[in-house]
Formats: structure tokens, C-alpha cells, sequence
């Protein structure tokens, strides 16, 4: 498995800092993070500079929300692969994520390991 790269959106500073922490989990040791934002307008500029291969993205977010930031960043990182990392239950909310981009949904609050396996998901 070749590595690959990873941006972290969230507006949660600990929720940003707790995926970052696990990318350095076994399973997860070729992932490097390259970016982090707290919101969809800091994460499209960030995605412009890091172009990262993989994105963790909440949904509920200022400024820019998740919805409206995965449809902007499918312009700026057409292969990049997106999991929706989000408290929001509801069917409807995670298949609009797909819709707009979302490659996988992962409901909050998850564990070390369901976090784990999402992102070997998104990679395969």
C-alpha cells in the first residue's frame, strides 16, 4: 500500500487533533496529515496548497458547511476521496454527503477503531 495524504476538517480543535493522533495508529502508518481546517473555507484553501489524497470532513461547520464545501473541493480535488465524519444520524443528511462527493460516513461519536477502519476503507 503505497502512503498517502490527509486533510482533516472539523471545527472541533480536539475532534482535528484526536484523528491526527490516530493516523499514527497500526493500519493507519502511511497516512500523513497535511493539512487541518476548522471550517469549509479554510479547508478549500488548504486543500488548493496541500492537495491531499484523502479528507476527514464534518458536516456541521461555521462559515462554510460541509454540504457546500464538498461540492466546492470535487473543483479543486477531483480525486481526492472524502469521509464525512459527523454527528448527524439522519439517512437523509449522509446520503446529501454522498451525493455531493462523500466517498464514506462515519457517525460521531466513533471509536479508535471504527475511525481506523473508515479510513483503510476510503484507501482501498
Amino acid at each position: 500500500m503505497s502512503s498517502r495524504t490527509l486533510m482533516i476538517v472539523d471545527d472541533s480543535a480536539i475532534m482535528r487533533n484526536r484523528i491526527a493522533r490516530l493516523c499514527s495508529k497500526p493500519g493507519l502508518e502511511r497516512v500523513t496529515v497535511v493539512a487541518m481546517a476548522g471550517d469549509g473555507a479554510q479547508a478549500l484553501e488548504r486543500a488548493a496548497q496541500a492537495k491531499p489524497d484523502l479528507v476527514t470532513m464534518d458536516l456541521t461547520m461555521p462559515v462554510m458547511d460541509g454540504p457546500a464545501c464538498l461540492q466546492a473541493l470535487r473543483g479543486v480535488l477531483p480525486n481526492a476521496r472524502v469521509l464525512v465524519v459527523s454527528a448527524l444520524s439522519d439517512r437523509a443528511t449522509a446520503l446529501q454527503a454522498l451525493t455531493k462527493g462523500a466517498h464514506g460516513f462515519l457517525l460521531k461519536p466513533f471509536s479508535d477503531q471504527q475511525l481506523i477502519a473508515s479510513l483503510q476503507e476510503l484507501m482501498s
